[in-house]
């Protein structure tokens, strides 16, 4: 592994999954701010209503005070609430005067450390101190005058009934925001997809395009999609003006080298005539040879054009073939037999198609005892449903067949056939091969017993073509 290969493979991932994660992301940091917040407003609310209780009750303690006719402070009428008369129950009052502090049953025996006076503010305060048990109170309290002396009133709750209240609050509130997390985090889901269903199209639309069903995007997009796709649609264009230039010149070449292959040949005719036989076949073999490679490159030239939309009929382009073979003299004396349905269409060039059963015929009759046979039918080892699904178009003679294990070299550059003898190089059924890997399929050679079958398996023309 290169030091290269590990931060590569990390930047790889689904654009559709890292948007919904960081939705969720989102969703979730946005409902966790979201609850905090309620809950903050919440115990401020609850604080609100308790300060009003508290003021109540200070009212009230306010109102029950009064002085004997010593002097002496005396709660007439105690607030009404009986949390009040229970130890420790979180509801406490307080009251001081000079040299004397009354507190309610609820404080037991503990004393509220009031803080110090704010001086002539008749207004209630409010403070947080300690209470019993390590507690925290809220406490309201104010300085009255009675009878011409001052007297500070103090009223406190405990705030772990604030804190119990905003608690029993959170707990209501987290299955409503569970509920809503699960329909922002759907919502984003449903956006993200919506969203990213153009570049589906895109990629649709590519996967049409080699295939051969489209040959452009178009520009039936969204406005942030549109530039991509023609900008893709301008490199296809570039690339078929590349390709075309590319088969010109190839082309040219090609038929630049036929002229002085035919002198060779006439050259050979001469040499012949005078006897230097030996001289005349190595000058022929080389001049095959060198043919041979020219035709190749000018089947491969003309595959490089991209006709990805073209259709054939196989039945059609079998009889033309089987028409002319079957005038050569090694085809004349054989029963040629064609054998596919008259509607069936193949995703293939009908000149690529006729130029690959021409070859596959010629082999075949070169080899056949008796009879040829065009077949068309499911291409072996297709699983049900595979996309894309191909058909078998296939040339079976009943000749001798050849070794098993010479089966592989014969695609292959130079394999041929006719290995045992003759001569040139010879190219073999590579081109029947590089025709139908160009057209997304590929080329079949198996021992039938008796014969030799080579197929052409090609994927089916769509439907409407």
């Amino acid at each position: 592994m290169t030091p290269h290969a590990v931060p590569a493979a990390r930047r790889r991932g689904s654009l559709r999954l890292r948007l919904i994660l960081a939705g969720a992301v989102s969703v979730l940091a946005a409902l966790a701010l979201a609850a905090a917040g309620l809950l903050v407003l919440f115990e401020r609310h609850v604080e609100r209503r308790i300060d009003q209780e508290l003021s109540v009750h200070l009212d009230q303690l306010v109102a029950g005070l009064d002085r004997t006719a010593g002097g002496a402070l005396v709660l007439l009428r105690p607030p009404g609430d009986p949390r009040f008369a229970v130890p420790l129950s979180g509801l406490y009052w307080q009251y001081e005067g000079r040299n004397a502090v009354q507190r309610s049953r609820s404080l037991w025996d503990f004393e509220l450390a009031l803080p110090a006076e704010e001086n002539g503010d008749p207004l209630p305060h409010r403070h947080t101190l300690a209470g019993p048990g390590d507690t925290q109170l809220l406490l309201l309290e104010r300085v009255v005058e009675l009878r011409g002396a001052p007297v500070r009133v103090a009223v406190a709750l405990d705030r772990r009934e604030i804190d119990t209240a905003t608690r029993a609050f959170g707990l209501d509130l987290a299955p409503y925001l569970a509920v809503l997390a699960l329909f922002l985090m759907a919502a984003a889901v449903a956006q993200v997809t919506i969203g990213l269903r153009p570049l589906t199209a895109v990629r649709d639309g590519l996967a049409a395009i080699r295939s051969g069903r489209r040959t452009r995007l178009g520009d039936d997009f969204p406005d942030e999609i549109r530039p991509l796709a023609g900008e893709l649609d301008g490199l296809l264009a570039a690339r078929e003006a590349q390709v075309e230039s590319a088969r010109a010149r190839a082309g040219d070449l090609a038929h630049g080298l036929r002229t002085p292959l035919q002198v060779l040949a006439g050259d050979v005719e001469r040499l012949q005539a005078r006897g230097e036989t030996e001289i005349a076949a190595e000058i022929e073999t080389v001049a095959l040879s060198m043919r041979r490679h020219v035709e190749r490159e000018l089947a491969r030239a003309r595959l490089a054009s991209g006709r990805g939309t073209a259709t054939a009929a196989p039945a059609a382009v079998a009889r033309a073939v089987v028409a002319v073979v079957s005038r050569t003299p090694a085809g004349s004396r054989l029963d040629w037999q064609v054998e596919i349905a008259e509607g069936a269409r193949l995703a293939i060039d009908p000149d690529d198609l006729a130029e690959a059963l021409g070859n596959l015929a010629e082999n075949a009759a070169r080899h056949a005892v008796a009879r040829v046979r065009f077949t068309l039918d499911e291409a072996p080892g297709e699983e049900a449903g595979e996309t894309p699904r191909l058909v078998r178009l296939a040339v079976r003679d009943d000749g001798p067949g050849i070794p098993q294990d010479l089966i592989g070299t014969l695609t292959a550059r130079g394999g041929r056939l006719d290995m045992a003898g003759g001569s040139g190089a010879g190219l073999g059924l590579a081109i029947v091969s590089d025709i139908a890997e160009a057209w997304g399929g590929r080329l079949l050679v198996e021992n039938r017993g008796p014969g030799l079958e080579a197929a052409l398996c090609l994927r089916p023309a769509p439907s409407g073509t």
